[in-house]
């Protein structure tokens, strides 16, 4: 049974089509990223399998619910999203943890809700996972960019979602908070109790070892998908950014070199 199913979905804005006839499942036990140019409809996707967007027309099933048949008050919390946006959102002097446990009730201020003992040791643990437990009592304010992606993680992870998306988390990061995301989500992708990750980027480089599947996406129409290993070939590749590309994998990263036309 897939823990999300989408079945001939698209996407119409403006008589504009961001995505086209989308039939994709995931299942429990899969990590996927979801790969493709600017303009590929990666976003809209996201924002339709995390239900924040509504398809034009098809379904989408979540956690055995069909999106428009439920009340997504009760199935938001199972959802666990996470984007660079929600830097923003967090006044400058909000203390790391608060920044995490107030994931419980989706609030961004810890001032309305009481939290038990167990949900601040859980938040800590959380940040201890990301290699940032010992900021627990740091503004969030003064944290790095990529200190803060990783905090941003462990309150998605909080509330002990059923699936997690991702939307280009590594986005706007140097070399060192990339790398530091990646290990974090590597890692998440080894522990037992971790759930189904979707993870949207457009940068192979930026695919955290451990993801399995692949969907790749071009003008709103799926290119291909299934396994990453068979799915992340130079052919596809080529085809989905329209360029002439050789991909290659070093112990678990993917790469990609631009190889010249024959008119060169």
């Amino acid at each position: 049974m897939p823990i999300l199913k989408l079945t001939s979905v698209s996407k119409i804005e403006s008589g504009r089509k961001l995505l086209q006839n989308i039939n994709w499942e995931v299942s429990s036990n899969e990590n996927w990223v979801v790969l493709g140019p600017n303009g590929s409809g990666k976003t809209s996707l996201l924002n339709i399998a995390s239900l924040n967007l509504h398809p034009s027309k098809g379904e989408v099933k979540i956690i055995d619910h069909v999106l428009g048949k439920t009340d997504l008050r009760l199935l938001k919390p199972k959802i666990g999203f996470m984007s660079t946006s929600l830097n923003y959102k967090f006044r400058f002097n909000i203390k790391t943890i608060e920044v995490v446990v107030t994931a419980i009730t989706g609030a961004i201020e810890p001032w309305w809700d009481t939290f038990t003992p167990s949900n601040w040791e859980r938040a800590h643990q959380l940040l201890e996972n990301m290699g940032c437990g010992k900021k627990s009592d740091q503004l969030f304010g003064t944290l790095s960019t990529g200190e803060k992606q990783r905090v941003l993680l462990a309150r998605a992870l909080m509330p002990e979602p059923e699936i997690l998306f991702l939307d280009e988390p590594t986005s706007g990061l140097d070399l060192r908070g990339r790398e530091e995301l990646l290990i974090a989500l590597s890692n998440l992708v080894n522990e037992k109790k971790s759930p189904p990750m979707i993870l949207v980027t457009h940068h192979l480089e930026e695919i955290p070892v451990g993801f399995g599947h692949l969907l790749l996406l071009k003008n709103g129409e799926t290119v291909a998908l299934g396994k990453m290993q068979e799915i992340m070939t130079s052919e596809n590749i080529s085809e989905c950014f329209s360029l002439n590309a050789s991909v290659n994998n070093n112990a678990g990263r993917w790469s990609i070199n631009i190889l010249k036309s024959e008119h060169e």
